[in-house]
């Protein structure tokens, strides 16, 4: 653009080449658009799809493995302990986590809450004789909290899902 100042008067002139640069910037600008907004997205989902159906297969594949390791160790010691039940319950909860993901796509954040709160009363079993009772204490609190939470997330959860039966009828 060039500006022209001639006996009080701004005259406004634009280069033959202005008109020709700003018509390929907008058509390179939607071009852009168009492979940055839908087509690249759709392009690399299958990445997203594929590479998380395979880490969780490979969780819940070492999570088996650990569980029968765990097993056969408490089959050869003839001994089994609350802390061993809490820890097999640990790992049915994450195989459940992986097989509600392939049957609905998507992981419900209750399981993950649901596993913490196994974990720390596995804890609390574990080293409720060696801690200071306020760590007991303080352990009982997060599991009330993550309760807490869990029973707000699955209310939550209700919620959306009767959401979605609306919009889909």
């Amino acid at each position: 653009m060039v500006i022209l100042k001639d006996s009080g008067k701004t005259v406004v002139m634009e280069h033959p080449y202005m008109n020709m640069m700003k018509d390929l910037k907008k058509r390179g600008q939607k071009k852009f658009e168009k492979v940055g907004s839908m087509n690249l997205n759709e392009k690399l989902h299958w990445t997203t799809l594929y590479s998380e159906k395979l880490l969780l297969a490979v969780i819940g594949a070492l999570t088996v493995f650990a569980a029968g390791m765990d097993i056969y160790h408490m089959l050869f010691n003839l001994k089994v302990d609350l802390a061993d039940l809490f820890l097999l319950f640990i790992y049915a909860e994450i195989i459940g986590m992986v097989g509600a993901f392939y049957i609905s796509n998507r992981i419900p954040v209750t399981l993950p809450i649901i596993i913490a709160m196994t974990a720390l009363c596995r804890l609390i079993v574990l080293h409720s004789k060696d801690n200071e009772p306020w760590v007991l204490i303080a352990e009982a609190g997060a599991i009330l909290v993550l309760a807490a939470a869990a029973y707000i997330m699955s209310m939550k959860e209700k919620v959306s899902l009767e959401k979605q039966k609306m919009r889909d009828k």
